[in-house]
């Protein structure tokens, strides 16, 4: 994995991207906590000759997290704090669940589903949200991109707005988003990794593995992101003994873009870390 670094003070935070396969999407939020806190923003393994799956990614982040402890001797006795953004979220608690002596406070930012009744809901909404000229232009996708990657390039493109509420990009010339080192968007980790996300909750696996998470968890999610977060967060507490839930009036999936909620997201994301990542060093592992 390549690592990016953001700040060079203050407790350690892991931020984990979305897609899955969206390497550099989680910029924005590294960068919005790196006045405050030491940064890592890791892109995550892309596909190639090994089929990619959950475990695969989590003993990546164990690898990363493995190698902090030896870089700093043991001495800190901190555990990194983890913040995860929709795909990442769900990383950051399957992360959890295996090393739970790993890992400090975890932030799940827009967090996906892990159950059929949330997903259903968030198609329904998603197709409540398009009109008829989308749907019409959705149809010829087929026939106008042959390539599947570029297909669902074009179909991302075409549909990322039903996400959000009232986006605007960052005063500067969008220098908070993520830059053209970026590698293009990798369609086969993005299929492999979901496909093996979905089999392990059909099995059973998750959200049930959770009730080994002792970190404390806090959900942020937008009113509007058609992730029905209620409905998510319904499921996640039967197994999640620690877990609070923040949701942010005119806000959709991404907070860091939404111009009503993005000052509100970092305030309390700021907040609560800066609390939770206190009593970590008050009490080390």
């Amino acid at each position: 994995m390549r690592v990016r670094k953001h700040g060079t003070a203050g407790p350690l935070v892991i931020v984990l991207h979305g897609g899955p396969a969206a390497a550099g999407e989680a910029a924005p939020v590294a960068r919005g906590l790196a006045d405050s806190f030491r940064v890592l923003e890791p892109w995550q393994r892309g596909s190639g000759e090994e089929p990619l799956t959950v475990a695969r990614h989590v003993e990546d982040l164990h690898a990363l997290v493995a190698g902090l402890a030896l870089e700093s001797g043991g001495q800190e006795g901190v555990r990194p704090a983890l913040v995860g953004e929709s795909w990442g979220a769900m990383l950051a608690l399957a992360y959890a669940a295996a090393y739970p002596d790993e890992v400090g406070p975890i932030v799940l930012v827009g967090c996906g589903t892990f159950d059929t009744t949330a997903r259903e809901r968030l198609v329904e909404t998603l197709e409540e949200r398009t009109d008829e000229d989308l749907r019409g232009r959705l149809e010829q996708l087929p026939k106008l991109f042959p390539d599947e990657e570029e297909r669902l390039r074009k179909r991302y493109e075409l549909t990322s707005h039903l996400y959000d509420f009232d986006v605007e990009e960052p005063a500067g010339g969008g220098e908070d988003l993520p830059d053209d080192e970026v590698p293009p968007f990798d369609v086969e980790a993005h299929r492999e990794t979901w496909h093996d996300m979905v089999r392990l909750q059909e099995e059973g696996v998750y959200p049930a593995a959770f009730a080994a998470i002792e970190s404390p968890v806090l959900m942020i999610h937008g009113a509007y992101d058609p992730h029905p977060g209620r409905m998510i967060r319904a499921g996640l507490e039967p197994h999640i003994g620690r877990l609070e839930y923040h949701e942010l009036e005119r806000c959709g999936h991404s907070p860091w873009r939404e111009k009503h909620a993005r000052d509100e997201f970092f305030a309390s994301l700021r907040d609560w870390l800066a609390r939770h990542t206190e009593s970590e060093h008050q009490d080390p592992v």
